[in-house]
């Protein structure tokens, strides 16, 4: 009866050393925690609250993972439940520094979403460095995953073995992976490589498939562009490292497009010029430097006008485009209504071939 007694107070002893064990890491995490946020507070608000939002959960069992496992060699148990106990705990220990380094990395990228927004008018530092940070990001957290599963597989006698066993067959076994992953290996070092020469960047403007949008998402593996219309195309990384696509802010957003007028032989040329500068003086779509009307082409029946007009970004670009053909348009109609294109035809008089009078048909004016 008494030795029950005895194993009945050892285990009763060992049970409340772990729950003083926990109950001491919960509050060291608690006082570590408050102490580093309020640190970071001094520094910045935004860095205090995502302290608090990314590691606070990993923090708060890795100090009670951290006393259990000191505390092991004062159990009563026996030698072979703490033998288990210590490798889970150690396995847990290890996940849960991984998840910790995994949230850090977060939080890091909120600070870098702080200091680079891409939302300014001129984002084209903000994007790069947010399009590096992108990719790093999934890379750094790809390898404390893979570390992580391979320190917590190595804690256990069995799985070394096997490990060893794998390494002596390690030559064959490359080959067949890299066999099997050979597209996947391919994307991961295209999304190195754009990392670094960065050919793409997020919030660029494409034209990809005869497609035009902007790039939503950079991963590892793919990237995602919004169309202009919201949908979505999805291509492989790969993809923008062998094939060609237009980049229209590759260098900066600026962007000159133009607007095509055809009307008849009897325009005025210069007082459109003039009203094409006042409609761009007019507007704030216009970026004040890229601007022009020029005749580039003629046919039997019209003239071309060419009208130029820079813009900052491309989504203005086509705004102010519709603004000037809009305004142009009613200008001629106000002005020289006469200058409108018109289809001529030539009628002969009855019974003599001689030519008689000519007609005209007026059309709207054709515009591109």
């Amino acid at each position: 009866m008494d030795w029950i007694i005895h194993y009945l107070g050892d285990w009763i002893l060992s049970i409340g050393i772990l729950f003083a064990a926990v109950l001491l890491g919960v509050i060291v995490h608690w006082i570590g925690l408050h102490i580093v946020a309020r640190i970071a507070r001094r520094t910045s608000q935004l860095l205090h609250d995502s302290i608090l939002r990314h590691c606070s959960g990993p923090s708060r069992i890795i100090f009670p993972f951290i006393f259990l496992y000191l505390c092991l060699p004062s159990l009563e148990f026996s030698k072979s439940v703490i033998e288990v106990m210590g490798d889970l705990i150690f396995v847990l220990f290890i996940v849960s520094v991984a998840w910790l380094f995994i949230r850090l990395i977060y939080v890091l990228e909120d600070m870098v979403t702080l200091k680079y927004d891409i939302m300014l008018e001129d984002n084209l530092r903000a994007r790069r460095i947010r399009t590096q940070f992108g990719i790093v990001k999934r890379i750094l957290i790809v390898i404390i995953v893979i570390f992580s599963i391979t320190a917590a597989l190595m804690s256990f006698e069995k799985f070394r073995n096997i490990g060893t066993g794998i390494l002596a067959s390690a030559g064959l076994l490359g080959l067949v992976v890299g066999l099997a992953a050979q597209r996947i290996l391919g994307n991961l070092l295209a999304g190195i490589q754009i990392a670094l020469t960065q050919p793409i960047r997020l919030d660029d403007v494409v034209v990809v498939e005869n497609e035009w949008g902007k790039v939503e998402e950079i991963s590892l593996t793919y990237i995602v562009i919004r169309l202009w219309d919201l949908r979505r195309l999805v291509l492989p990384i790969s993809y923008f490292i062998e094939k060609p696509f237009q980049n229209w802010t590759r260098a900066t957003a600026d962007i000159v497009g133009t607007v095509l007028f055809y009307v008849d032989y009897s325009v005025p040329v210069q007082p459109i010029r003039e009203e094409l500068l006042r409609i761009l003086k007019g507007s704030g779509l216009w970026d004040g430097k890229n601007w022009g009307l020029d005749v580039t082409n003629t046919s039997e029946h019209t003239v071309e006008l060419r009208a130029l007009m820079g813009s900052p970004n491309s989504d203005t670009l086509w705004r102010l485009r519709c603004q000037v053909r809009e305004n142009l348009i009613e200008f001629i109609q106000r002005t020289y209504p006469h200058a409108l294109p018109k289809v001529r035809t030539v009628a002969e008089e009855a019974g003599t071939g001689e030519s008689g009078p000519v007609s005209t048909v007026h059309e709207t004016p054709e515009v591109t």
